[in-house]
């Protein structure tokens, strides 16, 4: 079984190496840690699976028909469909998610699960990844050594879609401050930490970015 594991993300890169690590004898991974000659990648493994784990391209067709692909999405499908999952569900005051690993077909985050499991969004960003690494280390390991796994299609009715958050998202402004509670300023701050474009207050002209949080 050879498996191509694509990605950007350092939290996905700790997946795919702890995979390797645990792999068993009938199985080869290979690792792709870029957007450029990715085709060029595939065509020269022709890999059994094609792991897209925090990849936020499209996938195109020709490659999800031709290849079984699999994605990891850190929210309960088809809750929060779409771009920037952790940050759209943690400024909605959203405390317990969940992280799911589906097939990527046609239909944005809408392909058949594989696997799903809770997942808290307490924390501060590195907090999450580390959870989200845990569980979908033990969600694949499952998925790639299991006789057996049940696939579980999606309710599109139930589908609800978010949009990607653009860096001029990340101003906490003065409005905000005067009619949000502080509650909302803090899960703002902490959803936009490194390696995301920061939270950050203009002063003067001038941005004053906002990397950590404390309770006192």
């Amino acid at each position: 079984m050879k498996i191509l594991c694509v990605t950007y993300r350092d939290w996905a890169k700790e997946i795919y190496y702890k995979l390797k690590k645990t792999k068993k004898k009938n199985q080869k991974f290979y690792f792709h840690f870029k957007k450029k000659h990715l085709k060029k990648k595939i065509n020269a493994v022709n890999p059994d699976y094609i792991l897209f784990y925090g990849w936020s391209w499209i996938i195109k067709k020709n490659i999800y028909k031709n290849y079984k692909c699999l994605m990891l999405h850190p929210s309960k499908l088809p809750k929060f469909r779409g771009g920037s999952p952790i940050q759209n569900q943690i400024i909605r005051n959203i405390k317990k998610s969940g992280l799911t690993i589906f097939e990527i077909n046609e239909i944005l985050d809408g392909g058949d699960i594989l696997f799903q499991h809770s997942m808290s969004l307490a924390g501060n960003l590195n907090d999450i990844f580390i959870r989200m690494i845990k569980i979908g280390y033990k969600g694949t390991y499952k998925i790639f050594n299991s006789r057996k796994i049940k696939k579980i299609r999606q309710n599109h009715q139930n589908a609800t879609y978010f949009k990607r958050r653009n860096p001029k998202d990340s101003e906490i402004t003065l409005q905000e401050i005067k009619n949000f509670s502080p509650n909302y300023i803090l899960n703002k701050i902490r959803m936009l930490a490194d390696p995301y474009p920061n939270a950050f207050i203009k002063l003067k002209g001038k941005k004053l970015l906002i990397k950590d949080f404390k309770i006192v």
